[in-house]
């Protein structure tokens, strides 16, 4: 029997929007639509839809706004204005909205919110396939933010959770592949963020912005999707320092599926997961090192990342869509895992954050 799955990181606005992707559409379907195609490396390759998330009974998720804004002359992909990138964060509200609409998802804004919509997965008498996928709505990166005050804005159409930075320099924050500071201006998003008790995302923060983060906001912290770096030596993963003070906070760390951040012989667009043999099992060497860190199975999740710019060509190769996350039952059990532990994974440790974390 499938248990109910939490999935604390994807990026299926930007997927509906940006690469055209029908997503209340089967898996298949939007494969073949994308064939032909060339223009993303990883175009028919996708592993995410609406109905293969309740097809592996992934029933609620944190589901991402991302736009960013670049410096002139960036190698990286971007706006080239905060109003073009609140623009699009917008348009991608606005999807989440017709998929509310149309009975494929519901929007989660408090607890009360939140337990009615577990109660409904939990609900055995009503097919999993007729029931809407729950989502929290969560920033990736700042930069979309015209000024510090439009978070504000944000928070009344349901924002709850923020990322200052993604890759490269930013706006609010300098993230991965850097190594700069929150800015004045990300400390005045965090001011206004605390305020409202939203949860802070370290996710793609430098150390210097991790311990920034860790030192002077008071409200809830996580890290969505986040491996270690013990195991992949780079800075985008957690140190066990960083761990450490992370379940210091109560944090739960989600564990994520591109194939770079599971394996460190892993390159972008020229490795193959069937030559390494990158498999789903590679995962839980990470679980396992934070579970040894903290005592306990209470700061482990999924935050899989899954079709987070990759497809197929980018994730474990025993893995060919979303549902075979409940592969992970079996794969956690052979490891020793209990049932408990389990269900902490699956979706456990981010209730009991959200439950405390959420009006």
């Amino acid at each position: 029997m499938s248990r109910l799955i939490v999935d604390a990181h994807l990026d299926l606005a930007m997927n509906a929007l940006e690469w055209n992707r029908d997503l209340t559409m089967p898996l298949e379907h939007i494969r073949l639509k994308e064939m032909n195609m060339k223009d993303k490396p990883d175009r028919g390759k996708g592993t995410v839809c609406l109905p293969e998330l309740r097809k592996g009974k992934v029933g609620f998720i944190v589901a991402t706004q991302l736009a960013r804004v670049n410096p002139f002359n960036s190698a990286l992909t971007g706006w080239n204005s905060p109003a073009q990138a609140w623009a699009m964060t917008q348009a991608q509200l606005t999807w989440y909205k017709e998929m509310e609409k149309q009975g494929e998802m519901v929007q989660i804004v408090d607890k009360k919110g939140l337990d009615a919509h577990i109660k409904l997965w939990n609900d055995v008498t009503i097919a999993d396939e007729t029931k809407p996928v729950g989502f929290l709505l969560s920033l990736e990166g700042a930069d979309s933010l015209v000024t510090p005050d439009y978070l504000h804005e944000a928070y009344r159409y349901g924002l709850r959770a923020v990322g200052l930075s993604h890759f490269g320099l930013g706006r609010y924050a300098d993230g991965t592949k850097t190594a700069g500071r929150i800015h004045p201006e990300g400390l005045e998003v965090m001011k206004i963020m605390g305020e409202l008790h939203m949860i802070l995302d370290v996710t793609h923060l430098t150390d210097e912005g991790f311990t920034q983060a860790m030192e002077q906001y008071t409200g809830p912290i996580w890290a969505s999707h986040h491996n270690v770096r013990k195991i992949v030596p780079n800075q985008r993963q957690l140190s066990d320092t960083q761990i450490k003070q992370l379940i210091e906070r109560d944090a739960v760390i989600g564990g994520m599926l591109d194939c770079w951040a599971m394996d460190i012989r892993f390159i972008d667009t020229i490795s193959d997961p069937w030559q390494l043999d990158i498999r789903l099992e590679m995962l839980i060497d990470h679980w396992d090192h934070i579970c040894q860190i903290a005592g306990n199975s209470l700061h482990i999740g999924i935050g899989s990342d899954l079709d987070g710019i990759f497809g197929t060509e980018q994730s474990p190769w025993d893995m060919d869509s979303i549902a075979d996350l409940q592969k992970y039952t079996y794969l956690l059990s052979k490891r020793g895992y209990t049932e408990q532990d389990i269900d902490n994974i699956f979706h456990g440790n981010w209730l009991r954050f959200l439950r405390n974390a959420l009006k």
